[in-house]
C-alpha cells in the first residue's frame, strides 16, 4: 500500500481495487500506524462500503479496531444506498467526554486532595459488573433511554443549563426504546452513573495554559481553574446493542445485494428497516450514555461542594462515537448523509447552526482526553474543517492491553504518577498497568497533527492533579 504525502499533516492512499473512493490520512510520519498495525488497511476496507462519499479518513491518533480503525470517520450518501454500519460507530455507543469547571483554583484542590479523591472515589462506581449512581426501574430505563439527560434533569438531577451545554441538548432524537433487546437492557438497568473499566476515568484537573482568552472566557474557562472530566460510555448496553445488531446485518446484507471486504463492516441501506432499526436503538444508547456522564458529574459537583463549599457547572459534553444524519456540501451539492464517527470527534465550527447561542460565536468545545498521567486539550472546530467536521478523540493507542500489562509494573506507575503530583484512586493494579502513558500516543503530538491539518484549534491545556480509574 503506498501512502502519498501531501502536505505533513495528511497522506492519501489512492483508490484501488473495491475502493469506491480514496483514503485520507492525517497524521505525522511520527504518528502513523507502525506495519502491521492493519489499521491503513480498515481504512481501505471502509473505502468500499456502499455510498460512501469523499474519502474514507482516519485521524492522528489512529489504530486497529473492530472493522472501522479506532479515530476513521466516513460518510454515506443516504439518498444513493448508502448504508449504516455499527462497526463504523464501535462497541461503545456514545463514549464521549464531559468536562466540569469550578470557581476554584489548584491550589484549592492541594489543600483538601486526599479528601476530595477519597470523596469521587466513593462517589464513582467502576469496573466490569453493575454498580451505578442511580438505581432505575425499567420503566425509568425507557424514559431515560428516550429521554436521556432530560429524563435526569426532570428527576432533579443537574439544572437546565446543563442540557444547554451538552450535545444535540442533551438527547439525540429519534431514539427507540422498542429496538433496544432485554439483553441490552438487563446490562444497562443497574449501571446508570457508572465509569465502567479500561480507558475510562474520572480525572480532577487543572487549566494549564490558555490559548485564546476570548473563547476560552467563552466556554467558562480560565488559567490555573480546577476542572473534572469524565470519560465514559453506553456500558453494557451499548456493546450489546452493537452485538445485537452486526450479526442481524450480517445475516441480512444479501438480501440487499451487498458484500464488504471485511465482515466486521456489516451494513444495510441507512433507509432500510434494519438501518433504521440500528439508528434508533443507537440513539437510545446515545441517550444513555449522556444520562450515565451527566449523572456522574452531578455526583462530583456534590462531593466537591462538600470538600471546599463550591460545586461544578458544565462546560460540554461531547460523544466520539457516533453515527449522524448530517447535511454536507459534496462536489458542488448538498447531500443528506450518514456520517460515522468512531473514535472521533465532531467539531463544529464558529456560526455553525446547531450550537447553542451561548457558544455560537466561539464554536463547539471538542474535549480531547490524553492518557493517564498526561495533559488533556479543549479544542474548537474550524470554518474550513475537513472530514465533513471532525477531529481525533485522544491520545490513541500503541500497544494493546495485554501489551501493556506485560511492560508495565504498576506499583512504579503508581509511585511515578504520585511523584508527579497526581493523586491516584484506582480500582486494580492490572487496570493502572493496562492504561499506562507508555501504552498511547504523545497527546500533544496528535494536537498539533489535528490543527497542522487544520481540522480544529487549540484553546486550552489541562493537566491532572488526581485520577479515579476503573
Amino acid at each position: 500500500m503506498e501512502l502519498v504525502e501531501e502536505t505533513p499533516y495528511r497522506f492519501r492512499i489512492e483508490q484501488h481495487g473495491a475502493m469506491r473512493v480514496p483514503g485520507v490520512v492525517f497524521a505525522s510520519r511520527r504518528l502513523l500506524p507502525p506495519k502491521g498495525d492493519g489499521a491503513l488497511e480498515q481504512v481501505v476496507n471502509v473505502a468500499a462500503l456502499p455510498g460512501i462519499v469523499g474519502a474514507s479518513y482516519a485521524m492522528p491518533d489512529m489504530h486497529w479496531g473492530y472493522g472501522f480503525p479506532i479515530g476513521g470517520v466516513a460518510a454515506t450518501d443516504i439518498r444513493a444506498g448508502g448504508v449504516v454500519s455499527p462497526g463504523g460507530v464501535g462497541f461503545d455507543i456514545s463514549c464521549g467526554v464531559r468536562l466540569l469547571a469550578a470557581e476554584l483554583d489548584r491550589s484549592d484542590f492541594h489543600r483538601v486532595a486526599e479528601r476530595i479523591m477519597d470523596g469521587l472515589s466513593r462517589a464513582t462506581p467502576r469496573g466490569a459488573g453493575r454498580g451505578a449512581v442511580w438505581e432505575l426501574h425499567r420503566e425509568g430505563l425507557d424514559r431515560l433511554l428516550e429521554e436521556g439527560c432530560h429524563y435526569a434533569v426532570a428527576r432533579g438531577r443537574g439544572t437546565p443549563r446543563d442540557l444547554e451545554r451538552c450535545e444535540d441538548g442533551g438527547a439525540v432524537a429519534d431514539a427507540e426504546p422498542g429496538r433496544v433487546s432485554a439483553r441490552a437492557r438487563d446490562r444497562g438497568l443497574g449501571q446508570v452513573g457508572s465509569l465502567g473499566s479500561g480507558n475510562h476515568f474520572l480525572e480532577v484537573q487543572a487549566v494549564a495554559e490558555i490559548y485564546d482568552e476570548g473563547v476560552a472566557g467563552a466556554f467558562g474557562l480560565r488559567l490555573d481553574q480546577l476542572c473534572v472530566m469524565i470519560h465514559c460510555g453506553s456500558r453494557g448496553l451499548g456493546h450489546q446493542i452493537c452485538t445485537d445488531h452486526v450479526r442481524s446485518m450480517d445475516e441480512s446484507m444479501a438480501d440487499y445485494g451487498l458484500t464488504v471486504p471485511d465482515r466486521q463492516l456489516a451494513c444495510t441501506p441507512v433507509d432500510s428497516p434494519a438501518g433504521r432499526a440500528y439508528l434508533g436503538a443507537m440513539a437510545a444508547a446515545a441517550n444513555y450514555a449522556r444520562a450515565n456522564r451527566h449523572v456522574l458529574g452531578v455526583a462530583a459537583g456534590e462531593v466537591l461542594r462538600k470538600a471546599t463549599g463550591c460545586g461544578l457547572d458544565l462546560v460540554y459534553d461531547i460523544s466520539h462515537n457516533l453515527a449522524k444524519i448530517e447535511t454536507h456540501e459534496v462536489e458542488g451539492q448538498r447531500r443528506t448523509l450518514c456520517v460515522h464517527r468512531k473514535g472521533a470527534t465532531r467539531a463544529l465550527p464558529p456560526g455553525h447552526p446547531e450550537l447553542p447561542p451561548g457558544l455560537r460565536a466561539a464554536g463547539q468545545p471538542v474535549l480531547i482526553p490524553g492518557s493517564m498521567g498526561t495533559a488533556s486539550y479543549v479544542l474548537t472546530g474550524v470554518p474550513t474543517g475537513d472530514a465533513f467536521f471532525s477531529t481525533c478523540h485522544g491520545a490513541g493507542r500503541t500497544q494493546s492491553r495485554h501489551q501493556a500489562i506485560r511492560t508495565t509494573d504498576p506499583r512504579r506507575l503508581r509511585r511515578d504518577l504520585e511523584h508527579d503530583g497526581i493523586v491516584v484512586r484506582g480500582s486494580s493494579a492490572r487496570g493502572l498497568a493496562e492504561e499506562a502513558p507508555t501504552a498511547y500516543k504523545d497527546v500533544d503530538a496528535v494536537v498539533a497533527v489535528a490543527e497542522g491539518a487544520g481540522l480544529c484549534r487549540r484553546i486550552a491545556r489541562l493537566v491532572p492533579l488526581g485520577v479515579v480509574k476503573g
